[in-house]
């Protein structure tokens, strides 16, 4: 028996996706010239699919503070947090997000990822109860399996079914973390908060809410969903990444509890590996004074979001969730997904393909983000494409026991 035997599947399918043409899992961007646009197999084409949400990775403050900091710090701290790895600037970068969140505390983790695996592992163990959406992230189920705590999943974005399984615990001592996203990355819904907040509230748990696609996007202040609903002080913990609206890598995890602090020596992902390299700590600095002294960021970013929302709905396509940054279309099948996927791109739009298994409820998606750095003209573009690729579908379901054809 071979080791990757158990992959035969995954692999049977990966061979099904390239026989229709790209392989959606490895475009290669060949040269950027902004951040809505690339060359891709050769062609100039419109990136709808980055979560650059603000389009700061080409902002000229966050690039100079980047190639400043090269020049002064080098290119690696080659060190953990608990070692060689603390720079001045990643004491400052903490303390500017707890500023920014505020709340009282805040860790910097070298991507994302790592924020969920160290947050949900340090704060859980095996005599806690970590209750999770069961659309959360990867990132989440498999910070919540690291802690080794009891997992429970219950329905997404459903207070009602959270309260049912809180009060099936009943007088049970174990501490109670409920995990929940702002804004769901693969639907672009959001969750609702000030409901799962009275929830955690009258069953006496603590409260995560990860906020790593709505930070920068929502609230008055950019904070995420909890600002926008009002219930910041209800949330006991905030994770998210700098990997979206901070135009960067890394991400952090945040809370006001009075003993936050202990993480930094009590989470494993934390303590043992190196940590952000001088240049990425730089420009999530200058991005968080970008976000904070130019709002029309987030101005610009929802008209897009309106303006290309509206212009796929006209076209006949079914969205998955109300109006975001994230909009989500859904197909009738593998075939028609990855079939339109293709025709897209071969027009010069770059979407994301997501299939099951990865997606909830095994739908086959188109999934589209916007940024605030798209023009008005690209996005018109956009919708045309759009409109172009809504024919060819519906050429092909008028054609007599048509099937979707590999190419065109």
């Amino acid at each position: 028996m071979d080791i990757f035997d158990k992959y035969s599947l995954p692999a049977a399918r990966h061979e099904k996706v390239l026989k229709a043409g790209t392989d959606p899992f490895g475009v290669r961007m060949e040269e950027l010239y902004s951040a809505t646009e690339a060359r891709v197999d050769g062609k100039r084409t419109i990136l709808v699919g980055t979560n650059n949400y603000l389009g700061l990775t080409y902002d000229p403050l966050c690039m100079e503070a980047a190639i400043e900091a090269i020049r002064v710090h080098g290119t690696g701290t080659t060190g953990s947090r608990i070692a060689n790895g603390t720079y001045a600037t990643h004491v400052a970068l903490e303390r500017a997000l707890a500023t920014f969140l505020d709340k009282r505390s805040a860790m910097v983790f070298p991507t994302g990822y790592q924020a969920n695996l160290g947050i949900l592992s340090g704060l859980a163990g095996a005599n806690d109860v970590i209750l999770l959406d069961a659309d959360s992230h990867a990132s989440i189920y498999d910070g919540c399996r690291l802690s080794g705590a009891t997992l429970v999943r219950f329905r997404h974005n459903d207070p009602a079914d959270l309260d049912k399984r809180l009060a099936r615990l009943g007088g049970d001592d174990r501490c109670k973390l409920v995990v929940v996203e702002g804004i769901y990355s693969m639907l672009g819904d959001r969750a609702p908060l000030r409901e799962f907040a009275e929830v955690k509230r009258s069953h006496g748990a603590y409260l995560l809410v990860d906020e790593a696609h709505s930070l920068g996007v929502l609230g008055d202040h950019g904070r995420g969903v909890a600002e926008e609903q009002g219930i910041e002080h209800e949330v006991d913990f905030v994770v998210g990444t700098f990997s979206k609206s901070l135009g960067a890598v890394g991400g952090f995890g945040a809370s006001s509890h009075p003993k936050f602090d202990v993480l930094r020596y009590c989470s494993r992902p934390y303590m043992f590996t190196a940590s952000a390299s001088p240049s990425n700590v730089a420009s999530v600095l200058a991005a968080l004074r970008e976000i904070e002294r130019r709002p029309d960021l987030r101005r610009r970013l929802w008209a897009n979001a309106r303006a290309l929302f509206d212009g796929v709905v006209a076209a006949g396509f079914e969205v998955c969730a109300e109006m975001s940054p994230v909009i989500a279309l859904r197909m009738k099948d593998e075939e028609t997904a990855i079939y339109a996927w293709n025709r897209l791109l071969e027009r010069g739009v770059y979407v994301n393909l997501a299939l099951p298994p990865g997606t909830p409820n095994g739908a086959c998606l188109l999934r589209a983000s916007v940024s605030a750095a798209h023009t008005p003209e690209q996005i018109a573009e956009v919708i045309a494409r759009f409109g172009a690729l809504a024919e060819d579908l519906a050429a092909l379901e008028r054609a007599a026991g048509a099937r979707i054809p590999a190419r065109l």
